[in-house]
This record gives C-alpha cells, structure tokens and sequence, in this order.
C-alpha cells in the first residue's frame, strides 16, 4: 500500500525552496515522503538532521555541560542496534561534553569565605577615585583573660597598594568593639553624604557569654568562627570602597600598632548604649512620618524597589536557615544510624551479614559527611549572603533616610526665610527703623541657610544615584560569585553520592 500512496499535496517545489531569512528552516521537520525515497536518501538525511539538531542543541541550551551523566553498565551497541541506526551515525565520533570544573577545595574554604569583591570589579564605577589593590584577611583569633571578664581579639592581615597607607602590608589585633567603633565612626562621617557604608555585624551576649565561660579553645568555636568570617566580609566590602578605604580613621584601623582608644559607646548596656536605642526608636517613627515630594521620578522608583528587594531578602534568608538547619539534624541523624548499624556489625554472628551492615554503616558514614558540608554551604554561603544584604539594605535605606531630613531642613529654612521677611515688612509698615538692619542682617543669613540646604540636597541627590549604581553592581558580582560556588559544592557532592560503589542492586552493596 505504501507504494500506490500519492505524495502529500503540500510536497511542492516552492515549498522546498528554503527561506534564507529563518533561522529555524533547517531545524524543521521534513514531511514523510515515498518508501522508495527514504530508502534511497535515507542514511544521508537522518545524518544531516542529527548533525542539525546536534548543533541546534549545543548553541541554545544554555546549561549544556553543568553536569554529568554517571552511566550504569549498559550494551551501547545492543541498543544502538535495537534502534536501527545508520552506520554513518554510528561511526561518527562522539563530541566531548564540556565540563564545569569543581574545585576540590571549595568546601573546605566554605566557613571562611569572604565575598570576592575586588576594587577592579567595580572600577568603571569610580570616575572620579584611584582604584587600588587591597587584601585584608582575619587568619586567627585569640581568647584573652578568664571568666567573664575575657574577651576575644582577631588577627587582621591586610595588604594593599594604596599610598595613602604608611606601609604596604600590616597585622594588627582588634576586638569586637573595635569593628564597631569604626563602623560608628564612618557612618557619623559619611551617611550624611549619601555615602552606604557597609554594617557592621550585630553583637551576640548568648554567644559572647557561652565563649567566656567555655574552657575550650576558642578557634573549634562555630560562634567564634561565624563571627569571623563575618567580620572578615565586613572588613572587605568596606576596603571595596574607594571612599571609606581611604578614610584616616580606617586606615588607623589597619594600620595603628597597639590597642585602640576603647569604644563606650558600642557597649549594650551602657548609658550610651541605651540613649542609642532610643535614638534608633525615634528614628524608626520619623522614617514613618517624613517623606518627600518627590519631582524625581528615580527616586521614587528606586525606593520602591529597595521595599520589595528587603521584604524578598528577609524571606529567602529565612528559608535558606530553615533548610541548613534540617540538613545538619539530617546530619546528625545519618550519623547517629550509621553508628548503629556498625554497632549491630561488630555483634552480628553471621559473616556475610555482618559484613553487609559495615559497608552499611561505612556508606551511611560518608553520606553524613556529604549532609554536613552541604548544610556549611547552606549557611556560609547562602544564609550568610542574605543576612549581609539584608544589613546593607538597611544601610541604603539610611542614605535615602538623610536625603529626607536635608529636604526637610532645606524647606525648613524656607518657611523661616518667609517669616523673617514677613517680620520686616511688618516693621517697615510700623516704621521702626531701628530694628530693621538687624531684620535685613537675619533675612540674608537664612537665605544663605536655603541656598546651603538647596545645595547640600542636589549633591546628596547626587551622592546616592552614584552609589547605588555602584551598589547594585556590587550585588551582581557578590550574588554571581556566591551562586557559582554554592552550584559547584551541590554538583560535587552529587557527583560524590551517586558513585557507582555507593550505589545499592537486589539488596547488595557494590
């Protein structure tokens, strides 16, 4: 029957014809045509449509090579049979699959890795600023004093290439009221210029109070190492910044040896301490309250966006905690079983069924391995990530905060420059000549004041459009950095668990 069917009405000449202008004509299905014609051009047309789609395929799937294919022992040949194909096929040679390198150190760097923010990264940023080299590291921590008197320095190593700097490389010892002091310090200087200044990390009494009265070394301490590494990201996405790198009471930081003049203020319970959290209080209500016609457009947009990237940080942050905590009690439990199981080998009479519980339990063994590294991931690379940024979200919304009140100042004096110039018109109406120099002498001086507060509020305008170019820059690289690495940790551990000796068939370990 196949031989008296007629071809498809559709299969003419014009439609052979191919359109130079699509890019997906060859991509397309050819219509069926007569058995005598396939089996004449059969073995050429499948090759050209494979080799098509082949190419088709390696240049829009995007994710082509990201991760490999672990395959169980089959008969290629059986199957390459089974399916007919042509000879030619077969003897084409395969393309090598382009791999995602995994660095086999990545997991072991994972509790101290520090965003890899470089000052180049970001140097088309900076118009106006020399861009330098500059590394600083914490490579250790030291407990001083006993009871609840001792507290916990870290060594600081940092090296740059900045002349600003006495020496080009330098260790110091800080504390932890030494981060916030310089933290304090920079935000009083630079906030009121539109200037984000990265936050520092928030104090911990629980986890301060378990370190002091804990007799153990305080380098296996997973509080004492959360803080390090946070304090160490702290201290590059600060040095990221041509500003507050360059900045005298930084570079003391880095550089000055000693002990630096101690903090009060940073103390939580201390006068100071509390008339800051009023402070913060009283801030937090006149954010509510104060706002600004805005004729800017940008500004508007952007603090909208600012809102909904907070409310979806919080939220990822949140989940990602929630998903490194239960794969460290899966952790806990993977080791708990495999544990038993060696337990259960060791008393087992049986040979070959005692020996099948230990390679049990030594699988169970690496699988809790696999768990742990996986929830270090999830929380110093991830949870961490979006702890920061929900921090530096409020740091961007302290900028916009002090463009507010320079507006509010700004028209403040306006409304006063009024008044003043009402008042003399009042005391020219009444004729009191006497008094009115010293109204004309006001009246310049608050016209001075709106002329300043007009001035301050363009350039701090100014100040925040450019650094939250530079900002979301910075959120790109940071995001893409960590993102990568996190997807390299998943596919090796992946790779790691679906071994072949790992892998079980009818009840027997291979």
């Amino acid at each position: 029957m196949a031989d008296g069917m007629e071809p498809p009405p559709f299969d003419t000449e014009e439609d052979a014809v191919k359109d130079e202008d699509d890019l997906f004509s060859d991509a397309k299905e050819k219509p069926s045509s007569p058995s005598s014609d396939s089996q004449v051009n059969g073995a050429s047309s499948t090759t050209v449509d494979e080799e098509t789609k082949n190419d088709l395929e390696d240049d829009s799937d995007l994710f082509k090579g990201g991760s490999s294919e672990i395959k169980l022992d089959s008969d290629d040949e059986g199957e390459g049979k089974a399916n007919n194909e042509p000879d030619e096929v077969a003897e084409e040679p395969e393309k090598a699959t382009p791999e995602i390198p995994v660095s086999e150190a990545v997991s072991a760097k994972t509790k101290v890795a520090a965003p890899s923010l470089k000052t180049d990264d970001l140097g088309d940023v900076e118009d106006d600023k020399d861009v330098y080299e500059i590394d600083i590291k914490i490579t250790d921590t030291l407990k001083m004093g006993d009871g609840m008197s001792a507290y916990v320095v870290y060594k600081i190593t940092s090296k740059t290439s900045n002349p600003a700097y006495r020496r080009p490389e330098s260790t110091v010892l800080r504390r932890f009221s030494d981060f916030l002091g310089i933290h304090a310090k920079l935000a009083e200087k630079h906030v009121p210029k539109g200037i984000i200044v990265p936050p520092a990390p928030e104090k911990s009494v629980i986890g301060m109070t378990k370190v002091k009265m804990s007799k153990e070394d305080t380098s296996s301490s997973d509080f004492v190492e959360r803080r390090k590494a946070a304090l160490e990201r702290y201290l590059v996405r600060t040095a990221a910044h041509p500003v507050l790198a360059s900045d005298p009471d930084f570079i003391e930081f880095l550089e000055k040896d000693g002990d630096l003049p101690r903090s009060t203020s940073t103390s939580a319970l201390s006068g100071a301490g509390v008339m800051r959290l009023f402070h913060k209080v009283g801030e937090s209500l006149e954010k509510i309250t104060l706002r600004v016609d805005e004729n800017d457009e940008w500004f508007e947009e952007k603090s909208q966006q600012v809102e909904a990237l907070d409310v979806q940080l919080r939220k990822l942050h949140t989940s990602i905690e929630i998903l490194s905590v239960h794969r460290r009690e899966l952790s806990i439990n993977t080791a708990h079983f495999a544990k038993s199981a060696a337990m259960l080998g060791n008393v087992e009479e049986h040979t070959a069924l005692s020996r099948a519980l230990s390679q049990l339990a030594e699988t169970e063994e690496k699988i809790e391995v696999l768990h742990r590294e996986q929830s270090d991931a999830d929380f110093f690379l991830m949870a961490e990530l979006m702890k920061d940024y929900v921090a530096l979200m409020g740091a961007v919304k302290d900028v916009f905060h002090e463009r507010i009140k320079t507006y509010k100042s700004w028209k403040d004096a306006e409304m006063t420059l009024t008044k003043k110039r009402e008042i003399k018109a009042k005391l020219e109406l009444q004729h009191k000549m006497d008094k009115i120099s010293q109204a004309q002498a006001e009246i310049t001086e608050w016209e001075q004041r709106v002329e300043k507060g007009q001035e301050d509020f363009e350039a701090i305008s100014k100040s925040i459009k450019k650094e939250m170019l530079r900002f979301e820059k910075m959120r790109v690289v940071d995001f893409k950095d960590k993102v990568i690495k996190y997807l390299e940790i998943l596919m090796d551990n992946q790779e790691k668990s679906d071994r072949p000796n790992w892998v079980t068939q009818n009840g027997e370990l291979l």
